[in-house]
């Protein structure tokens, strides 16, 4: 009984308010040059994420995707995207607000980041970039680990 009080009392509320594009960056340093050669891509993928409190359970959440892709030594472009989201997110305790935080919305907002950056891929003439999904929980889960081992001291520091 005492749960389900717990439950009534501080119920658990996730909503998305907005998404939107925060900021968008589209370069192609070797154009029209590259479109001669060879296309052989080597694309790079990085992701970073944000939170900003806005108050009233409301967080945005920006989502930080930059692609790299290169031929050779030369870059064929750069797509930068920040897609962002406002969420109410409410009733989480500590350690799963991080994960809504970290993993969840990151999770929401990859699909309207993955669509832009194909958009301006193509429109840049280049052939269709389609981003494979990412697992954010595990990405999540790998940093919660990494956090874990460097809090804790090597118990048995091998002797040389």
């Amino acid at each position: 009984m005492t749960e389900e009080n717990q439950t009534n009392e501080n119920p658990r509320q996730f909503a998305l308010q907005r998404i939107y594009i925060k900021d968008v960056s589209y370069e192609t340093p070797n154009s029209p040059a590259v479109f001669t050669e060879e296309w052989k891509p080597d694309p790079n993928l990085n992701l970073n994420s944000s939170v900003t409190d806005l108050g009233g359970d409301n967080y945005e959440v920006v989502l930080t995707v930059t692609v790299t892709t290169k031929l050779g030594d030369k870059t064929a472009y750069l797509v930068e995207v920040k897609q962002a989201g406002i969420f109410t997110v409410k009733g989480f305790p500590g350690n799963e607000m991080g994960h809504m935080m970290s993993a969840y919305c990151p999770n929401v907002l990859f699909p309207y980041a993955r669509e832009v950056i194909s958009d301006l891929v193509s429109k840049g003439s280049f052939p269709q970039l389609l981003l494979t999904p990412v697992n954010f929980d595990a990405l999540y889960a790998q940093h919660m680990q990494e956090l874990q081992n460097k809090a804790q001291p090597d118990e048995n520091p091998q002797q040389h």
